[in-house]
Formats: C-alpha cells, structure tokens, sequence
C-alpha cells in the first residue's frame, strides 16, 4: 500500500504489471514540502484514494518543455532520468542562458532599432562604439549571473517553493493570480530600491555597480550590461518572491519576461509617459536622469520608494533640459555660430567632442 510510506521516507513496492491490453501510465503523487522524494505508482490519478498529479506538474514548464521535445529525444542518451538533479541543473544552466540571451536581443534589437532616438547617439556623452562597448559587456556578464540564477531556480523545480499549477491551487483563484501580479511588482519595486541605493554605497560602487554607469546616455542594449554581482544582487527580489508568497507558474514566467522587457525599456532613450502616469511610472527619463546624475530615481517601475526615500527627481526632459533638449540647444548654437561666422573648433579641428 503506497500510503503506508507516504511521507515517511519509506519506498513504496514496485507496481504490479497491468493485465494484458490493460493501458499503463505513469503519475507522481504530491510529495510533502518538506521530503524531496518522489513516488511513482502505476494507474490513472487519483485512485485509491490518494492524491495524484501528471509528471509534468511538479516540473517547471519550459524545463519540462525543453525535455520532452529535445533534451530527451535529441540531447541526452535515453537512459538519464529527466529527474536526475545533474541533468536538471546542466538543463536549467543552457535554458536560462539562451532563453536570457533570446530576451536581450530581440527586444533589445526591436527597441534598439524602432524606438531608442539615434539622435542621442550624438551626445557629447555618448562614448565611442558605446552600443557595441554595452553588448559585449552584456554577453560575457548574463553567464556569469545566471549561476546563482540556475542554483535558486533548481530549488523552485525541486518543489520548494510556493509556485501551484492551476487556478484552483490559488488560494483566492482568479483573483488571487491578478492580485499577485500587483503585489509582486510592488514587493520587488520595494527591494530593488533598496538594493540599488545600497550598490551605491561608496564601499561597493566602484567595485560593483560603476560598470553599469559607464553608459551615461544608455541605449537598450546597456539593459543587461553589469557587473555579474550587481545583476544578480538586483534580480533577488524576484526570485524571492515566489518562496514568500503563492504564485502561478504561468503568472511567474510571464513576468520574468516582462521584468527583462521593462528593463529594456527604461533604457530605450524614449523618454514619453502620459501625462496621468508621470508622478507614478518611473520610465526611460527617469532613469536616464539615474545614469546622468547618480543619487536620483533608484526604483525599477515607480517613483513612489524614491519618494519616500527622499531620491526622487524630476526628469530634465519633462522641464525641458534633458538630452534631446541640450541636443537641440547645440544644434541650434553651431547654426547660428555658422551663420555668424565664429566657428567652433571642437567641432572643425577633426577632433570627437566624444567623451572615451
């Protein structure tokens, strides 16, 4: 009888063989939070009594995806159970870096190419070969990042965290989902201001953070591109999250994308908000403004912790004085200097007004 060992250790005993022409599938019982063993039993769910769920269930989706449509059929030799924890972390590690890689450059690239203003390209800010400069950075740090990355999300695919399958697992349902979609950027709005303010403490802002302030008028391929430590350190709060509080496994990876995206965006140069949303959203000028001036506009999606914090600043580019307003300005001044005939030789002598 498998109940008499659930829970306590025990292994239950093999399965008799099904009668001939009799179907035969494999189900895991729900394990307690507490023992990481599985149980297998042969039959449809839920017989004798006890509670049981489809082998994906207990697995995280795109590593189950990954598995049963490549790794397994294609990658791994047959006879390396899906469920062994090398396997899975070898998995985790080439998933979560390509699916990381994926993310920065396609909507990097989109962003890049159809929203970021190359007129800031002209900003005596603006360092030399900066895009390309901003995606190597990137691509030799995500790997390194995606470390202790891989070792938390092996943790969630073990079964230890608070991440359910279905709605009804839900303990408010439909609501309780839309609810931890709030509450989960406003908990890792919190953390994240706090954890930047902290990276720029005098004791680790040069070791740490200072990579990332190399681009003082970023483009969104600077989204991904920090010191491993700082970009993990920041990412913390999100994987902290699904430990603390119930969270649908769907809900999880859809913002896991959407905080890479925001990322992006708020680097994308495109620094238009509407105007209801400006004393809320802390979008691309804000953070702009972050990389231009230091001590200001700490959060990741709201003003309201840099409010509290005393941090918040107005965006230059909503009064008027941001990096296309001076681009302009400097337009304007060298017409008018070749109209006049003064000349301005830090623009004729051949020389980059480029900052290296």
């Amino acid at each position: 009888d498998v109940s008499s060992g659930y829970g306590l250790g025990a292994s239950p005993s093999p399965p008799s063989s099904p009668a001939i022409g009799q179907e035969r599938s494999v189900w895991r019982l729900r394990r307690p939070r507490s023992s990481p063993q599985r149980f297998f039993v042969a039959g449809p769910p839920r017989c004798r009594g006890e509670e049981y769920l489809a082998s994906e269930a207990a697995m995280d989706l795109v590593l189950n995806y990954a598995d049963s449509h490549i790794l397994t059929p294609h990658v791994y030799p047959a006879t390396w159970p899906e469920e062994d924890p090398f396997r899975q972390l070898i998995s985790l590690f080439i998933i979560t870096n390509l699916g990381g890689l994926v993310i920065y450059f396609l909507f990097g690239t989109l962003s890049y190419y159809f929203i970021f203003d190359h007129t800031l390209k002209k900003h005596p800010q603006f360092l030399e070969n900066q895009v390309a400069r901003e995606i190597k950075y990137s691509v030799k740090s995500l790997p390194w990042i995606s470390v202790p990355t891989v070792a938390i999300f092996f943790v969630e695919v073990r079964g230890y965290s608070r991440l359910y399958d279905n709605i009804e697992d839900s303990p408010y349902g439909w609501f309780g989902v839309i609810f931890s979609m709030l509450s989960f950027l406003f908990f890792t709005d919190m953390c994240i201001y706090w954890i930047h303010r902290f990276l720029h403490h005098k004791l680790l802002y040069k070791r740490l953070h200072k990579p990332h302030h190399l681009w003082k008028v970023p483009t969104p391929f600077a989204s991904h591109a920090f010191h491993p430590m700082d970009g993990f350190l920041q990412s913390i709060p999100y994987h902290i999250y699904p430990f603390l509080f119930p969270l649908h496994k769907v809900t999880y990876l859809g913002l896991y994308i959407f905080v890479n995206v925001w990322t992006i965006s708020i680097h994308d140069g495109d620094y238009r908000v509407p105007d209801a949303l400006k004393p809320i959203i802390n979008g691309a000028a804000h953070h702009t403004d972050h990389h231009l001036y230091f001590d200001y506009n700490y959060g990741q999606y709201f003003t309201l912790w840099d409010r509290i914090g005393g941090s918040f600043k107005n965006p230059t580019s909503f009064e008027g004085t941001g990096p296309q307003d001076y681009l302009r300005k400097l337009k304007e001044s060298e017409s008018s200097c070749m109209r006049n005939g003064c000349g301005d030789e830090t623009v004729h002598n051949g020389d980059s007004p480029k900052n290296k």
